[in-house]
């Protein structure tokens, strides 16, 4: 019984009536112009559903009546982008005005059936009411009254329902609006992921080259050599903390443009980083690294600075050759290091599928494995963009 009365509870129950007594107001009014005519009220409806604003205003009302307090409502707040969206409204005026009608009725014929079979079990006569016009008077009539009340009860919440299912059916997105909303969501997923890799890239660099020149300092027991170290994991961590900065900056303004990361004009800081770490760096640069897309080139800066910790991290201060070239708008850039035990070590890092991630998205291919002659090669081809 308490779970039968629970609709009394919720405020919807009551804003759904609201919802559907609405299009009366539209009635009474013509009832009081023309009450011969009842029908224009209807035929009105059809050019009014046929401007695209009147969606938009369908919807707001449906999400504030009709599911008060729900995030994900199912309506749409765009206006008709097409005649399908139109036709849509159309319908719905429609029904929302027979919805209208059967609720007003409810509303006002069932309580007066209940009052009317109080009287007759009080010995009055109804004229009023059809069915009850000629029962004879009986107490009995009395036992009866509450049955309309629940009936109106019944009503109420039942087109209630009614009402949100209808409009949640042709007010709700359209399939192009979907779509939009899906290709909305793949473009926030994407941008998590590519934030994931620049903190993955620029903090995962900044703490390898870290351990690694605390490592050498500590081991090599030199005042000089220990003052290079910390100068070196000084400006590290100070590139660090602005690309830190930046990333944070994405993720505190959605229009902060993006040349403000790092491109493959500021690699010298990562060689320069390498270096210090103890590592022997031979770098070959050649063509325009400015001519390259923006894209291409902070990709690329990301590419190389992953190639270069993953060097730090796994082999150590090693030899490595660094290759970048630009012809014909395209970006060829390889790293190349000899494995400390001769043995090639499984490229299913994180670091190295980040760097597969990156080419593809550009179109490029990457190759991330030993070379077959016992050093380890990373090489990314990007095509021109």
């Amino acid at each position: 019984m308490v779970r039968l009365l629970r609709p009394l509870q919720r405020g919807a129950t009551y804003t759904r009536l609201l919802y559907l007594w609405v299009p009366m107001l539209i009635v009474s009014v013509w009832a009081l112009v023309d009450d011969t005519n009842m029908w224009v009220p209807a035929a009105l409806m059809i050019p009014v559903g046929l401007i695209p604003a009147v969606r938009t205003g369908e919807g707001v009302q449906a999400r504030w009546l009709l599911t008060p307090g729900q995030p994900d409502d199912g309506f749409s707040m765009a206006p008709s982008a097409n005649w399908r969206d139109r036709l849509r409204t159309v319908v719905w005026l429609q029904g929302r005005l027979v919805l209208g009608l059967l609720t007003a009725g409810a509303c006002v014929w069932l309580p007066i059936v209940s009052v009317e079979l109080v009287r007759l079990s009080m010995g009055h006569r109804i004229d009023d009411i059809p069915l009850l016009k000629d029962a004879a008077s009986h107490w009995a009539y009395a036992l009866l009254a509450p049955l309309p009340l629940l009936a109106l009860y019944g009503a109420v919440v039942g087109l209630g329902l009614l009402a949100t299912a209808g409009a949640r059916a042709l007010l709700g997105p359209s399939a192009a609006e979907r779509l939009s909303a899906l290709e909305e969501r793949t473009e926030q997923l994407l941008e998590r992921n590519r934030i994931a890799r620049e903190l993955h890239d620029s903090i995962g660099h900044a703490l390898t080259v870290a351990v690694v020149q605390a490592g050498a300092a500590r081991a090599a027991n030199s005042p000089e050599f220990t003052d290079r170290a910390l100068t070196a994991i000084e400006e590290t961590g100070r590139a660090a903390l602005e690309d830190l900065e930046r990333v944070l900056g994405v993720l505190r303004e959605a229009e902060r443009p993006v040349s403000a990361r790092p491109t493959l004009a500021d690699a010298d800081r990562l060689l320069e980083s390498a270096r210090a770490s103890g590592a022997k760096v031979d770098a070959e640069v050649t063509g325009a690294l400015e001519s390259l897309p923006g894209p291409v080139s902070r990709e690329g800066y990301r590419i190389l600075q992953e190639a270069l910790t993953n060097v730090l991290r796994h082999a150590g201060a090693v030899p490595t050759r660094v290759r970048v070239e630009v012809a014909d708008g395209a970006l060829t850039l390889e790293v190349r290091n000899p494995l400390p035990d001769g043995r090639a070590a499984p490229g299913r890092g994180s670091g190295l599928r980040g760097i597969r991630e990156r080419a593809a998205l550009l179109g490029g291919r990457a190759h991330t494995g030993p070379d077959g002659a016992g050093d380890w090669e990373v090489r990314v081809e990007l095509p021109p963009r």
